[in-house]
């Protein structure tokens, strides 16, 4: 029988007495790391154990995550879930969602099924009119033919502005209303989630090199300000990636003293960038790492192979942001060139989840571009900049808290689910031996980094 934490049973209960009373949908907000699907598996196992509900279907963004979600569903309710005869549900990405037909979904008319919906804020739209291909099958199979329907979600917004699927919201300014929340303050301080501290590293010396001339910046924030540099330049140039790889290598070596398997996760902004990073730990600091790209036909079983070993580290093209859960990972790189929030802060997820160690602390290295600098030091924030409205919520008393775009869908794969509009998968335009800006009206400049690197460490929560 698995052994609930205090906020998964507060919301499975109230999420079965709002069932009980008529509601037809449910949303849950709990952090990043925090254990949403050990909850959702929980109020599935009781509707049938009350015999209210006959079967359970569960989409989510990618199969690394529907396979995630396969095997807790399995294990709670002690039963197959693998769609077949006999078995009490299924586990299917949303992409599958979309192409299964009206034989299908018959099933949501003759029988009593529960649907939950992992990272729903990947569907959107509250009609037709403004859905993307997702939330239109949602809204036309599932919403009016489902038993019930439970949503959870770390992060309940999205940056289209879009609505999300199924949600209720007071107003059109992202009114939003959540029947649960669980926060990361609240989560840290029942060390349910781990400490996080993020690195941003900077350089006191960037130079921009034209035929004419050579302007100088003494931050990585006035190099992009000019309009003239791009953020790409500085994650693929060698000697940024490796001072950013030596203090993450460092504080991972300090960690695995006293927790030997402990991992890091590298997330990387294409193909080329990973082999690259890839390259430099292999001839420049003799480590090796696994890596696990789109472009694997077997990316699960990588990923499920580092999850039980303890090999130091992974490089992900998206293939480990949102919902894939290795607790050992305690530092990552985000060398992403996607800088959204959304982004930022389900990168940091997958180095929160608690392992009940003695280290349990998690560290992010990454540079210090304006937006992710600002993403770090409001990560005490739940919500940033939208509105929302909770039903119900945890009360957050901290004691002894440590100091310190149009929306588009995922290929058929499931592998590309990150919805925002500077796509990881992006091929960047690099050169063998200096990166290039991007800028066409610069297309003769190169840039250098030839001052100190200096870092500063944010940390919230005190």
């Amino acid at each position: 029988m698995t052994t609930l934490r205090a906020w998964q049973e507060d919301c499975a209960y109230l999420a079965l007495n709002q069932y009980l009373d008529g509601e037809k949908h449910f949303l849950c907000l709990a952090t990043p790391g925090a254990g949403k699907s050990i909850m959702a598996a929980e109020v599935a196992s009781r509707l049938l154990d009350e015999n209210l509900i006959d079967f359970v279907l569960c989409f989510s963004p990618s199969r690394e995550v529907a396979s995630g979600l396969k095997k807790t569903f399995q294990f709670s309710l002690k039963n197959r879930f693998d769609g077949y005869f006999g078995s009490l549900g299924d586990s299917l990405t949303y992409q599958a969602m979309i192409n299964l037909d009206e034989n299908f979904w018959l099933l949501l008319k003759h029988s009593r099924v529960l649907v939950v919906f992992d990272e729903i804020h990947h569907c959107a739209g509250m009609a037709l009119s403004d859905a993307n291909r997702w939330g239109e099958a949602i809204l036309e199979n599932i919403q009016a033919q489902a038993t019930y329907t439970l949503a959870l979600t770390g992060t309940p917004w999205r940056t289209d502005s879009l609505p999300i699927s199924l949600g209720h919201y007071l107003d059109a300014d992202n009114g939003i209303i959540c029947d649960y929340s669980y926060g990361l303050r609240q989560a840290i301080t029942d060390r349910v989630c781990r400490f996080p501290k993020v690195v941003l590293i900077d350089n006191d010396k960037i130079e921009l090199t034209s035929e004419s001339q050579t302007e100088t910046f003494n931050s990585l924030e006035s190099y992009l300000s000019k309009g003239k540099g791009t953020y790409l330049s500085f994650i693929h140039d060698e000697n940024c990636i490796c001072y950013l790889l030596k203090l993450a290598m460092a504080k991972l070596e300090e960690l695995r003293k006293s927790k030997p398997n402990a991992g890091g996760l590298i997330v990387a902004s294409s193909v080329s960038h990973a082999l690259n990073i890839q390259r430099l730990l292999k001839e420049k600091f003799k480590k090796d790492a696994r890596l696990v790209t789109y472009r694997h036909d077997n990316s699960s079983e990588i990923i499920d192979s580092f999850r039980r070993s303890s090999d130091e580290w992974i490089i992900s093209i998206g293939m480990i942001s949102e919902g894939t859960d290795i607790p050992r990972l305690q530092v990552c790189c985000h060398l992403s060139s996607v800088k959204t929030e959304m982004y930022f802060r389900q990168v940091l997820g997958r180095i929160m989840r608690i392992e009940n160690s003695n280290t349990e602390e998690a560290w992010m290295y990454t540079f210090a571009e304006p937006n992710l600098s600002m993403f770090a030091h409001r990560m005490d924030i739940e919500v940033p900049d939208y509105k929302i409205t909770m039903t119900h919520t945890v009360d957050i008393t901290v004691s002894n808290t440590p100091s310190i775009r149009t929306s588009r869908d995922a290929d058929e794969l499931g592998y590309v689910h990150v919805e925002w509009p500077d796509s990881s998968n992006r091929e960047p335009s690099t050169n063998d031996s200096r990166n290039i800006s991007s800028n066409t009206t610069l297309e003769s400049s190169y840039f250098d980094v030839v001052g100190q690197f200096r870092e500063k460490i944010i940390t919230t929560f005190s």
